[in-house]
């Protein structure tokens, strides 16, 4: 059922802001206490967690660009591809506002900020989400996936590219993701 998923979706997108940028948040307000790598493997944890949780319902895409590849694949319709990107968005927009009250006096509200030149930081999100739907779309049946090892794979893939890409670019290949914080802090 069509509100089920989009339901999952603003859900599983939610998830990933509140505990990624969250993890971002915390270590800012609490003086590095989570760490870069701490900020990383959360990011990889809560996609893993979503997978499973929430795979089965819609696919637990909670990324318009993950929307939009299965979609460009051939593996999801065009006709729920607008649908998810507004929930998802949706998602990312209340999870930055309730960070923003559950941990005030945060400067940057956990929103995506580059450290690098524009277009470092641009050709470091396209190819980090480039790699990432690689692996989305060959360890993915459809557009619908559950399983702990689909999980394990693109959580591990997402913590990888945020350990190695977030000093300079912020990792985030998801406009969800960047989108909610940025929205709210401003």
């Amino acid at each position: 059922m069509l509100r089920h998923q989009l339901l999952a979706e603003c859900f599983g997108t939610f998830c990933l802001v509140f505990a990624g940028a969250g993890a971002i948040v915390v270590n800012e307000v609490s003086g590095g206490a989570v760490t870069h790598v701490g900020v990383a493997l959360t990011f990889g944890l809560v996609v893993l967690a979503m997978i499973d949780a929430l795979g089965d319902i819609s696919g637990c895409h909670i990324n318009p660009a993950v929307t939009i590849g299965f979609w460009a694949a051939g593996r999801f319709a065009g006709r729920l591809v607008a649908p998810y990107i507004v929930a998802q968005c949706l998602g990312g927009v209340l999870a930055g506002g309730v960070l923003q009250v559950v941990v005030p006096g945060s400067a940057t509200g956990g929103m995506t900020l580059p450290a690098g030149s524009p277009l470092q930081s641009f050709m470091l999100e396209a190819i980090l989400t480039a790699m990432l739907m690689v692996v989305i779309l060959r360890v993915s049946a459809g557009s619908k996936e559950r399983g702990l090892l689909a999980g394990i794979t693109i959580g591990a893939v997402i913590a990888l590219e945020a350990m190695f890409a977030g000093p300079i670019s912020g990792a985030s290949m998801n406009p969800a993701r960047s989108l909610g914080p940025a929205l709210v802090a401003v």
